[in-house]
C-alpha cells in the first residue's frame, strides 16, 4: 500500500525507538505503534525499509517511517481496488500494478480464475524480497502462481514498452509517494502512459489519499484524468491505518461503462455469487457503499 505525502509541508521524518514507529505523515498529527520484534530495517537504494510486529496492528511495514501495509487492515485497500473493478468489468484476463511489491493487490487479482497474467513492477527489488520473506500470510500464494510476473523496474518506463500497447484489462496504480523517483507516477504523461496500456474497455484504479487530511488529491487526480479518460470517478474505501478515516480511490475508463451504476453494481453482485471469493473485506453490498460520498468529500469532485 501507498500513500501521498501533504503537499503544504516537505516530508518529515522520525527515527523510532526500538519498541515505537512512529508516522507523522500530516502536519499536527502524528500515529505511534508499540514493537514486539523487527524483523527488517535497511536503507535500499531508494528508501527506508522496516518491517515490524506490533502490539495492536499486526505485521507493519513502513517505507520511510510512513506506513504502507499491516496483515490486519490490507484487505481493506487491496480488495477495493481489485475485486470491484474486476468484477464490474466481467472479463478480465491481464493485470499490470505498478508498485504494490508486497503482493496484497497481486494475491486478490490472482483469486480470479478467468485471469492469465499479472503483471506488477515495482522500482525496489529489496521490498518484493523482504515482503516475500516477511509477509507470507498475504502472498505466498501469487509468488508461487504461474501466472504472476514480477518485475523490479520502473513502472513509468516499464509502461512505455511496445508490449505494453492495449494489454491491460486492469491496471491499478499503487503509487509511492510523489517525491524521489515516485514523482514521475503522478503527473500527464503517466495517466497518457496508463491509457496507451489498457485495452479498450479496460479500467485503472488508483490510491488518492485520505480526504481529510489530503483534500486536494480527489480534486487534482480527478481534473488530470479528464484529459484523458472521459469517463472517470471516485469511491472510498476505510484503512484503520491509513489515518484520517475514508481513503478516496480513483478509476478511469478506456471507453468501458462508469464504476457504480446500479446495473454495474449488479453484475458485479451476479459474479461475486458465481466465483464464491473468499474476501476479508469486499462483498456486494461493501461496493455499493464504496459510492456513497458524504457532502464534504463529494464538494471535492471537480
Amino acid at each position: 500500500m501507498a500513500r501521498s505525502q501533504p503537499q503544504p509541508t516537505k516530508k518529515t521524518t522520525h527515527k523510532a525507538s526500538d519498541d515505537r514507529q512512529v508516522e507523522r505523515l500530516h502536519q499536527g498529527y502524528a500515529q505511534s505503534m508499540e514493537i514486539t520484534k523487527v524483523l527488517a530495517d535497511e536503507q535500499s537504494r531508494f528508501q527506508h525499509i522496516r518491517i515490524f510486529d506490533t502490539v495492536a496492528n499486526g505485521r507493519v511495514m513502513t517505507l520511510d517511517d510512513v506506513v504502507q501495509i499491516t496483515d490486519r487492515d490490507e484487505s481493506a485497500y487491496a480488495d477495493m481496488l481489485t475485486h470491484l473493478p474486476m468484477l464490474e468489468h466481467g472479463k478480465v484476463e491481464r493485470v499490470m500494478i505498478v508498485g504494490g511489491g508486497d503482493l496484497s493487490i497481486a494475491d486478490e487479482a490472482l483469486k480470479h480464475k478467468n485471469v492469465k497474467e499479472v503483471v506488477l513492477v515495482d522500482i525496489d527489488e529489496r521490498v518484493i524480497a523482504l515482503c516475500k520473506k516477511h509477509f507470507g500470510a498475504v502472498n505466498a500464494k501469487a509468488f508461487k502462481d504461474k501466472r504472476m510476473k514480477v518485475h523490479a523496474a520502473d513502472a513509468f518506463e516499464f509502461l512505455a514498452r511496445k508490449e505494453c500497447k492495449n494489454r491491460f484489462d486492469l491496471i491499478i496504480a499503487d503509487r509511492p509517494d510523489p517525491i524521489g523517483p515516485g514523482k514521475v507516477l503522478f503527473g500527464e504523461t503517466f495517466y497518457d502512459r496508463i491509457k496507451g496500456a489498457l485495452k479498450p474497455g479496460g479500467y485503472a484504479t488508483f490510491q488518492t489519499g485520505v480526504p481529510f487530511y489530503q483534500p486536494w488529491e480527489i480534486t487534482e487526480a480527478l481534473q488530470e484524468l479528464k484529459r484523458f479518460f472521459p469517463k472517470c470517478g471516485l469511491y472510498l474505501s476505510v484503512v484503520p491505518t491509513y489515518i484520517g478515516g475514508f481513503v478516496a480511490l480513483t478509476w478511469a475508463t478506456k471507453g468501458g461503462k462508469p464504476l457504480g451504476t446500479p446495473a454495474g453494481i449488479k453484475k458485479a453482485a451476479s459474479a461475486y455469487k458465481r466465483s464464491k471469493l473468499k474476501c476479508d473485506y469486499y462483498n456486494p453490498a461493501i461496493h455499493q457503499a464504496a459510492f456513497a460520498l458524504p457532502n464534504w468529500i463529494a464538494k471535492l469532485v471537480p
